[in-house]
C-alpha cells in the first residue's frame, strides 16, 4: 500500500482505502453558476469551442479547481464529444443541450457508423487532460467522463432531449434487433473512449447513464444493463486499477442493478436515503452523492446538516461526497464555497 499514500484522497477513497475524510466534488462544477465561466462564455458563445478548444476547456475545469480546491477535478466536456467520430454529427445548444442533426432511425445508418479511433477525432481530449494532471499534480483527483450506450442511443434516436422518449422506445420495443446492434456499436466506441482518457490522464472515470432511469427495471436489463457492463467489462480487461462510476437519473427503483453493471461506484441520487442505499447496495459497494442540489439554496446551517446526515449515513469508507446531480445554475457562488469548506472539515465535525 505504500505506493498510493501520495495517491490524491479521491482516487484512493475510490480505490476502497480507508481515508480521513469523504473526498468531495460536484458535478457540473464548472459551469453556469460561477460568474468567471459566464464571463468566459461571452467571449467563447459555442459550446463546442469551449469544450474542444483545449486552452478554454483547461481554464474553464481549472475554475472551480482555483475557487474550492475540490478533490476531484473534472474534464470539461459533454457526453456526446465523441459522437463525431463516429459519423454522427450533433450540435449542443446554449441551455438546450445536444442536438443531434441526422437522427439514426434506419439499419442503414447504424450500419454506416464507423469506429471510434480517439487520437484522430479526439486530439484535444489529451491536450486537456495532460494539462490538468500537471497542474493539479497529487492534490487533486482528475477525472474523465462519458455518456453510457443507452443515453447516447436516446440522444441520437430522439435527435435530441425528451420527456417522454417516445421514438428509441417505439425502436426498443418494435424493432429491439436493430436497436441492439446501435448499442454494441457505442459500447466498444465508449469502452475505447474510456480507455483512451485513462491514457492521457484521467484517475477515474464516471459513466453518466442519465436517462436509463426512464425505463422499467425489465427493459433496464434488456437495454441499459447489459451495455453498461459490456463497457466496463472492456475497460476493465484493460485498465484494471482505474475505478469506474455509474450514475443514472432517478435510480431509486434500479440501484441493485446498478451494482451489477462492474462499476466500482454508484451514484446516488437524493430520492433514496443514504442509509437505506447503503443497505441495499451492500457493505463492499462504494457510493457517490446523494445530496439534492437544492440543498445549495438553503442556509449554511441547513446545507451543514445536510452534508452530515448523508455522511454519518454514508460510514466512514467508500463514499465520495458529492450531490446526486449537477450544482444547479442559480446556485449562490457562496453557498458552493461553504459546501466544499464544510465537507473538507468534515474528520473534525463528525
Amino acid at each position: 500500500m505504500g505506493v498510493s499514500s501520495t495517491a490524491p484522497l479521491l482516487l484512493r477513497a475510490a480505490r476502497g482505502e480507508v481515508v480521513d475524510r469523504p473526498p468531495v466534488w460536484m458535478m457540473r462544477q464548472a459551469g453556469r453558476y460561477m460568474k468567471a465561466y459566464r464571463d468566459l462564455r461571452e467571449k467563447y458563445p459555442s459550446f463546442r469551442d469551449r469544450s474542444e478548444i483545449p486552452e478554454v476547456a483547461i481554464e474553464v475545469s481549472l475554475q472551480p479547481w482555483r475557487a474550492f480546491q475540490p478533490d476531484g477535478v473534472i474534464l470539461f466536456s459533454d457526453i456526446v464529444t465523441p459522437l463525431p467520430g463516429m459519423g454522427i454529427e450533433m450540435d449542443i445548444a446554449e441551455g438546450k443541450g445536444p442536438i443531434i442533426h441526422s437522427p439514426i432511425r434506419t439499419q442503414q445508418q447504424v450500419d454506416q457508423l464507423r469506429p471510434l479511433e480517439p487520437e484522430i477525432s479526439l486530439p484535444f481530449i489529451k491536450t486537456i487532460l495532460q494539462a490538468l494532471r500537471q497542474e493539479v499534480g497529487n492534490q487533486s483527483t482528475v477525472l474523465g467522463f462519458v455518456g453510457a450506450p443507452w443515453t447516447l442511443a436516446a440522444y441520437v434516436v430522439e435527435g435530441k432531449g425528451s420527456k417522454t422518449y417516445s421514438i428509441i422506445k417505439n425502436m426498443a420495443f418494435s424493432d429491439p434487433t436493430m436497436l441492439h446492434q446501435f448499442l454494441e456499436k457505442l459500447a466498444d466506441a465508449i469502452a475505447i473512449y474510456v480507455r483512451y482518457q485513462i491514457d492521457c490522464g484521467a484517475q477515474v472515470v464516471q459513466m453518466f447513464d442519465s436517462w436509463a432511469g426512464q425505463l422499467s427495471p425489465q427493459d433496464y436489463d434488456t437495454f441499459a444493463l447489459p451495455y453498461q457492463k459490456m463497457v466496463f467489462e472492456k475497460v476493465k480487461a484493460t485498465h484494471p486499477d482505474t475505478p469506474l462510476i455509474l450514475l443514472v437519473s432517478g435510480s431509486a427503483g434500479i440501484l441493485e442493478r446498478m451494482a451489477q453493471s462492474g462499476a466500482d461506484i454508484v451514484t446516488v441520487d437524493w430520492a433514496v436515503d443514504m442509509a437505506d442505499a447503503r443497505a441495499r447496495l451492500g457493505k463492499h459497494v462504494k457510493v457517490q452523492g446523494n445530496l439534492d442540489p437544492g440543498v445549495l439554496f438553503g442556509s449554511k446551517e441547513f446545507i451543514r446538516d445536510r452534508i452530515l446526515d448523508t455522511v454519518r449515513k454514508a460510514g466512514n469508507w467508500g463514499h465520495i461526497l458529492n450531490l446526486g446531480h449537477g450544482v444547479l445554475p442559480a446556485t449562490p457562488e457562496e453557498n458552493v464555497a461553504f459546501f466544499f469548506e464544510t465537507a473538507k472539515k468534515l474528520n473534525a465535525l463528525v
